[in-house]
């Protein structure tokens, strides 16, 4: 949240309309402002008596800047090709917001390119994310907001990706409903390279239905065809919408929600999340004819490819979804699905691996947050067997960094006999020529550091916050 005076400072601003034209600078010069004789452009001046309810002028409105404004200070991230950070975002709007209204309203903005990231997939493989710069970031926003409103009641009940009120979890459940129904069988849909492959033409063609304000319909087929700069050179785009700003996930869920429906009008049970389909149907049989009629309207329809590599039919407990699995029962049990299991392990290995010189208070208060957040994302899970296996395993490692610490045997027999074991027994053990991770397994390391030790230090315990959150559902 900004300071309550740079946010009033920016709506004054906001409700302010140029008299002059000013110079946005490009990225990389200085702010500067042309004489007081420079006038903004005809069409700008036209566009300011044009009728107060314009869908633009709601999206520029001084509260819906505001809420804009907020949500893009308190998501921070990193700065776009131009370099400018989001501190930097209030004194630059302070400056350059009213010739930047004027262009918006008259359609004369131009987006910059957004700045290309890569980032590692789960499954290997990276995938890339398109930065837009804060000033972009902070248009998109307020765009989101007011379209929100328009699409979202149109969506099919069977969508909860990025939408308000809806949730992993919903869709989670809707799964395990349409299994516990009957259908057993699971159409687990890939596209390949949504985000990457969105043609811009059938997009705006989907928008076009329910906007009728060109200034808005012209902005957005801009922000889609932005370049992106990637190694400091801008390429084109003629197709994708890039992830990383607060208009793709609504504009993704704009042109699938064609998919959905006809899904729905040919009677199917699926669940979709963002780009994440599962269709059930009742037989095998049936799974393989969805899957090629499906694959044909994707290809026909949307000019979407399916990944046929990682898509496939199968049993339902065999389809893992949003990290979730489930079991064969007739009514299935929810279940964390394996990857799932070890994504966080590779996660606490990773943040454990540079500790060793640190105060154990400190490690616990460095991963408790992974923790808790993994629990409470997978609190739906009623399989407890491997979670008690990964509260273990998390105790395991930091028995491990314990006894590394303590580094030499002399070191590790008075802590041993210092935390309750008998001079023999640490004489052995600390002697015994084992290394870190066997010791940190074995009876004598778990006698002298006990479950109830790590709860007294403050260890978040998966399998216990799972079973409160369980209780308090």
């Amino acid at each position: 949240m900004p300071p309550v005076g740079v946010a009033v400072s920016l709506v004054t601003v906001m409700q302010k309309f140029p008299t002059a034209e000013t110079v946005i600078p490009s990225s990389g010069q200085k702010p500067r402002v042309t004489p007081d004789s420079a006038k903004v452009s005809t069409a700008s001046v036209t566009w300011t008596n044009a009728e107060p309810d314009t869908l633009m002028e709601r999206v520029l409105a001084p509260a819906n800047l505001r809420r804009a404004y907020q949500r893009v200070v308190s998501n921070k991230g990193a700065p776009g090709a131009d370099g400018m950070t989001v501190a930097d975002l209030a004194g630059y709007v302070r400056q350059y917001w009213p010739t930047l209204k004027a262009r918006l309203l008259a359609g004369e903005y131009q987006p910059q390119a957004v700045r290309a990231v890569e980032i590692p997939k789960p499954q290997g493989g990276t995938r890339q994310l398109g930065i837009p710069s804060v000033v972009d970031r902070l248009i998109q926003q307020a765009l989101q907001q007011q379209l929100t409103p328009i699409f979202d009641p149109l969506f099919s009940d069977y969508s909860y990706g990025f939408r308000p009120g809806r949730s992993t979890h919903q869709a989670i459940e809707m799964a395990r409903a349409h299994v516990t129904a009957g259908h057993r069988w699971c159409v687990e849909l890939d596209l390949e390279k949504f985000f990457d492959r969105v043609n811009h033409d059938i997009l705006m063609a989907c928008i076009e239905r329910r906007i009728k304000d060109k200034c808005v319909l012209r902005l957005i087929r801009r922000y889609l065809e932005a370049g992106i700069m990637s190694g400091g050179v801008v390429s084109p785009r003629q197709e994708g919408t890039p992830q990383g700003g607060p208009l793709s996930p609504l504009l993704s869920n704009i042109l699938l929600d064609e998919l959905d429906r006809e899904l729905e009008r040919r009677g199917h049970r699926f669940v979709r999340y963002a780009d994440d389909a599962n269709i059930y149907v009742r037989s095998p049989r049936a799974g393989e004819r969805v899957l090629v009629s499906v694959e044909r309207f994707l290809r026909e329809r949307l000019k979407l490819t399916v990944n046929r590599k990682k898509s496939q039919v199968a049993r339902a407990w065999k389809c893992d979804y949003l990290g979730y699995g489930m079991s064969w029962h007739r009514q299935p049990r929810l279940r964390v699905a394996r990857m799932s299991l070890d994504r966080l392990r590779d996660r606490l290995r990773m943040l454990l691996r540079s500790v060793r010189a640190r105060k154990m208070a400190t490690v616990i208060e460095r991963i408790n947050p992974v923790l808790r957040g993994w629990a409470s994302y997978f609190k739906l899970s009623q399989s407890k067997r491997p979670l008690e296996e990964l509260d273990g395993w998390v105790r395991h490692k930091l028995r491990c960094v314990i006894w590394r610490q303590w580094k030499q045997p002399p070191t590790r027999l008075r802590n041993l006999m210092r935390l309750g074991l008998s001079e023999e027994r640490a004489n052995k053990s600390a002697f015994n020529g084992r290394g870190p991770w066997w010791n940190s397994g074995a009876q004598h390391m778990n006698y002298a550091l006990p479950k109830k030790l790590w709860d007294r230090l403050g260890l978040v315990s998966i399998l216990d916050t799972i079973n409160r959150l369980s209780r308090v559902t």
